[in-house]
């Protein structure tokens, strides 16, 4: 295998808004969909955010609930996901949650010029997160978690990372959950931002699912020649 099967996933307002322009977290999913993306998370060996939404968000990325970390558990994996963060830089916080929680690797993908001090940094700090150089391709880096044993993972995004994956035609299925409601702020942050897609006007994507749940719309969708993206 040359790289994971790779799962985006990401809540949304009718208007396309993964959050407000406001200082705290606007919640977009129903309790439904966050248990059933903790369903997603469980199915998968890595998930993947940029560093942004690890500044904005602090989130843990852990597996919530009890029963699907005990079913990890006795299939010989960790509890939790490993945890693999893209932060070009290198200038993201060691002590963020998601460095500081759960029980499985935690991997910082840095660009070279920024690879040494990041090192430094980490090792400064402890918690035993792997720094590792990357250059600015995704590819290689997919590659790298795929040696490591990933062969599911999963993108929770932000914008920036979304964009990376989707114009590098390197998403084998995009789960999208939709709330009922519109943000209606320019500056609120969207899906994706502007680029050269892969599954555009003369390539969309296949729409492989569409129910409801929780009162959000869930929609999946896969590209229309899987088989090109492994």
């Amino acid at each position: 295998m040359s790289r994971p099967y790779t799962l985006l996933s990401c809540a949304m307002s009718l208007d396309g808004r993964i959050d407000d322009a406001g200082p705290e977290r606007l919640r977009l999913s129903s309790s439904e969909d966050f248990d059933e993306v903790d369903e997603l998370r469980a199915g998968c060996d890595a998930i993947l955010v940029g560093a942004g939404t690890v500044r904005a968000d602090d989130p843990r990325l852990l597996v919530r609930s009890p029963e699907r970390r005990s079913r990890r558990l006795a299939q010989g994996r960790t509890a939790d996901l490993v945890k693999v963060v893209l932060s070009e830089h290198g200038g993201i916080d060691p002590s963020a949650r998601v460095f500081t929680t759960g029980d499985a690797a935690k991997l910082v993908y840095v660009g070279t010029d920024a690879h040494p001090a990041a090192v430094r940094r980490f090792a400064e700090a402890g918690g035993g997160v792997e720094v590792v150089e990357a250059g600015r391709e995704l590819g290689p880096i997919l590659t790298d978690l795929a040696a490591r044993g990933v062969e599911r993972l999963l993108v929770e995004g932000g914008t920036g990372v979304h964009t990376r994956f989707l114009t590098a035609g390197l998403a084998d299925e995009l789960r999208l959950a939709v709330a009922p409601f519109f943000v209606g702020q320019a500056d609120a942050p969207p899906f994706v931002g502007p680029g050269a897609f892969a599954d555009g006007p003369d390539n969309p994507m296949r729409l492989a699912e569409t129910r409801a749940l929780g009162g959000m719309a869930i929609l999946r969708y896969l590209p229309q020649t899987p088989e090109s993206r492994r």
